[in-house]
């Protein structure tokens, strides 16, 4: 832990190494969902729903996909309990670790012509297992960057974390088009899906060992110093501050279920639908992911200049404008088609959003109950919308006869919703966030800190 007599080259040398290994277990959390996602759009269906009907048997394999999401807020509240209590770091071997084992273990998991109904029951409860350890990944991950960077960068460095979650898809997804692209017809489905599950583990090990080489958050030792530990966090972030949960649970939707849309259903539409090869559409998402990477960091930093919800409110107001043309674009069937439509959603849409989010959601909470704060927001707000949107966008598909019309009102719908939501929530704001404390003494919900 850097101490106040740190040298600013040692502070700067932990702050990069809080980083990288906040990032890395982003990069991992979302390895282990997409790569399930991609899966399931993919192959799933004829592994352990062999019965069902194409479409019947991709729900099926969304349905357990959201088993993991709905896990996510148990596992927030779970972790975010102990990671106020007794401290970030601990919290965050033990989640990587149910999270990429549980990837790992579904690489090895038999299917449903080799063991029946015990095939997929064994799937759900992993995705329990996962979602619980990803429900309590996010928030320790996020404030250990937060708490170790100064005030004024706080977007940037928290959004440099978030680039762990487009390259938890371009690692999958570049992982899944190689096998693709490379092996014999059928061989991907068969018996090749099962690689990228366990090449997981080498993401874990990285993403432990860097873990377990970092010191614990300077802003939670100074507060457990100065006794100010909660007994039952989650109590005071439901008690004290109901609104800035429910606005900020609401702020949280567009930006996890949209993320799905252009990834998850876009996939399924484009080949189920479409009838159109798979392919050029997972390049194109690479190439999307690939970008994100770029703009996340240049919002982040646009966030610490001209406010964190003015670029929130803005990526949620472009996407609820792109949502016709996104599908009118994945129409097309054409590769560059897929390319701008990808990117315009992901790199800039998501990007902008996602960019700012990290320290606007944090900021609403004080140290003592930031990680269940933030947990509760996150968890929640990402199974309403990213666990629920691939069900939501199948069933709208599905409902209008493969048409994109109906699913179109729920794009723009939540987009709204969110970017609403989110002008209510004033803290984390230019100029406030620059002289606000971040270890601020715990007030009533709507006091200000001058």
């Amino acid at each position: 832990m850097p101490s106040p007599a740190a040298t600013p080259d040692s502070r700067a040398s932990s702050l990069r190494k809080v980083v990288t290994a906040s990032a890395l277990g982003t990069t991992v959390e979302y390895y282990d969902f997409t790569l399930y996602a991609t899966t399931a759009a993919l192959v799933f269906d004829k592994i352990f729903f062999p019965d069902a009907s194409p479409l019947v048997g991709t729900l099926a394999a969304f349905a357990t996909y959201f088993v993991g999401y709905a896990a996510r807020p148990l596992g927030g509240i779970l972790f975010g309990h102990f990671g106020d209590r007794l401290g970030r770091k601990n919290i965050l071997v033990i989640t990587m670790l149910m999270m990429g084992l549980g990837t790992f273990a579904i690489g090895l998991l038999p299917s449903y012509g080799s063991i029946g109904i015990a095939a997929p029951l064994l799937l759900v409860l992993i995705r329990l297992i996962q979602g619980l350890g990803m429900g309590g990944e996010y928030g320790g991950g996020v404030l250990m960057a937060l708490e170790y960077s100064p005030p004024s960068r706080q977007g940037f460095f928290t959004s440099l974390v978030h680039i762990g979650t487009p390259a938890g898809v371009l690692i999958p997804v570049g992982l899944v088009t190689a096998l693709d692209a490379t092996l014999p017809s059928g061989s991907y489905e068969s018996w090749a899906w099962r690689l990228p599950f366990l090449a997981s583990l080498l993401l874990v090990g990285v993403g432990i060992w860097i873990r377990l080489h970092i010191t614990e958050s300077p802003e939670f030792v100074k507060m457990r110093e100065n006794r100010e530990v909660h007994s039952l966090p989650v109590r005071e972030v439901v008690t004290r501050r109901p609104g800035t949960v429910v606005l900020s649970i609401l702020a949280k939707i567009a930006e996890s279920g949209l993320f799905n849309i252009y990834y998850v259903v876009a996939i399924t539409y484009v080949t189920t639908e479409l009838d159109l090869a798979k392919g050029p559409v997972l390049l194109a998402v690479l190439i999307a992911c690939a970008v994100e990477c770029c703009t996340l960091p240049l919002f982040g930093a646009l966030s610490d200049r001209i406010g964190r919800r003015k670029v929130y409110v803005a990526g949620a107001a472009f996407q609820a404008v792109l949502a016709v043309p996104f599908f009118l674009l994945m129409e097309t069937g054409h590769f560059w088609g897929y390319v701008l439509g990808m990117t315009l959603g992901l790199g800039v849409g998501h990007g902008a959003m996602y960019g700012a989010q990290g320290a606007l959601f944090c900021n609403l909470y004080p140290v003592n109950i930031r990680y269940t704060g933030l947990s509760v927001t996150q968890q929640f707000g990402a199974t309403l919308g990213g666990g629920l949107s691939p069900l939501i966008g199948t069933a709208l598909l599905s409902a209008g006869g493969g048409h994109w019309a109906w699913l179109i009102i729920y794009c723009v719908g939540v987009a709204v919703v969110s970017g609403v939501a989110a002008t209510r929530l004033g803290a984390g704001e230019a100029p406030d966030h620059l002289t606000r404390p971040t270890s601020a003494p715990h007030l009533p919900e709507g006091t200000k800190v001058s």
